[in-house]
């Protein structure tokens, strides 16, 4: 029997927050891929190595975790305003399809980077030294992302003294905003921050019983429920949770009861096929704990307590796009989140997570009596890892 050989495929292996994900540039893509549909995700889920009954993405790039398991294409913009289209794939370790759901923050943060570099901005407009303002177009949700990018010498600044817990190096700074980061856009969340028009909801979710719920759409629809109704404290690191059979179950279940009530799944079952979107979270007031890397965080030099679950699992940081929800939410009085913070208003919080601490923020306003967001920002950095092809056997896709 003979099978085709591997075929070549331009590609950037980057780092962006605290995940990680092969970047292309959609021109670089073969030609029947480069339009969406099943031969688009069977390429890049061989790629990533996905699907993987073992779970370790030995065959492929990904890393076997919802942080390293992404895709990312990268084309000139199609909305006027922007320099570039940015469409993210996150790749179930074990499923044969791609969630194309939602947005990566933390892969925004090398969005900007590697649409310098790799020509898609107007030499013009970089600087010999200085910054460089790249304006992008979210495709998934529809959003507009501005990344600030440092240049030294006309290239991207990568190297620098920025640290972010959650990365084990320093590294140059990208700051963002989130335009108007509330509803999907698409009107998959039903165009309002809080889908169900409440601050807190009670959602009655089988097995587990009756829950207090925010559930809000800013960066990423999240339904975030209070860590003491679930037993737990907000210090939680990984191990307590994803060892836990039982809290999985429990977690995927609010989760999937959450989509639901937010109207972004008809039913259920529908959830499972959404893995990405909506994601769950609980948080508490703060509380002195050590992060996963050893380091004391104190109660002092914290607003509040969050835990956040992705594909499944407790993230090991936070998502970019929860943080967004998180800032969000703090900044309205009377949601749980605001609540866990010590309530009042705030435009800018810290919080805890399993690596260390975060600082965002989120200008919120009322109008006409409904809660609108304009804007959040928070602080990440990116790095190239590596550059030049991956190979993909040809019969693949």
């Amino acid at each position: 029997m003979s099978h085709a050989p591997q075929i070549r495929i331009p590609a950037t292996y980057m780092r962006g927050g605290t995940s990680k994900g092969v970047f292309f540039r959609l021109q670089d893509l073969p030609e029947r891929a480069q339009a969406p549909g099943p031969v688009r995700d069977a390429l890049l889920s061989r790629v990533i190595g996905s699907p993987d009954p073992y779970g370790k993405h030995t065959d492929g790039m990904g890393g076997a975790t919802s942080s390293t398991s992404k895709v990312v294409i990268i084309a000139p913009s199609t909305q006027p305003g922007h320099d570039v289209d940015y469409l993210y794939g996150q790749v179930p370790i074990n499923e044969s399809f791609i969630d194309w759901s939602g947005n990566c923050g933390n892969l925004s943060s090398a969005v900007g980077p590697f649409a310098i570099a790799n020509g898609l901005i107007d030499k013009a407009r970089i600087p010999g030294n200085g910054t460089v303002t790249v304006r992008i177009w979210q495709a998934n949700i529809h959003k507009t992302i501005v990344a600030h990018v440092q240049v030294t010498n006309g290239e991207v600044q990568e190297t620098g003294d920025f640290e972010l817990d959650g990365v084990t190096f320093p590294a140059a700074e990208v700051q963002l905003e989130f335009i108007d980061p509330a509803d999907e856009g698409d009107g998959d969340g039903g165009g309002a921050m809080f889908p169900t028009g409440q601050l807190v909801d009670e959602l009655d979710v089988p097995g587990v019983g009756v829950l207090k719920a925010t559930m809000i759409n800013a960066g990423v629809p999240v339904v975030f429920v209070e860590a003491a109704a679930l037993g737990y404290d907000g210090t939680e690191l990984q191990g307590a949770i994803n060892e836990d059979k039982v809290a999985l179950e429990k977690l995927e279940a609010i989760r999937a009861h959450g989509a639901v009530r937010m109207g972004l799944v008809p039913d259920v079952a529908a959830a499972a096929k959404r893995p990405l979107t909506p994601k769950v979270a609980f948080v508490a007031p703060p509380k002195d704990y050590v992060s996963s890397s050893g380091k004391p965080v104190a109660a002092s030099d914290i607003d509040l307590l969050a835990r956040a679950m992705s594909m499944g699992k407790l993230h090991h940081a936070m998502m970019g796009t929860a943080s967004v929800a998180i800032a969000t939410a703090a900044a309205v009085p009377g949601t749980l989140v605001n609540a866990a913070a010590g309530g009042g208003t705030r435009e800018v919080l810290v919080f805890g997570h399993p690596s260390g601490t975060l600082r965002v923020g989120a200008d919120v306003k009322q109008v006409d009596g409904t809660w609108v967001v304009t804007k959040a920002v928070m602080s990440r950095s990116a790095r190239v890892l590596m550059e030049g092809a991956v190979r993909v056997p040809g019969d693949a896709f």
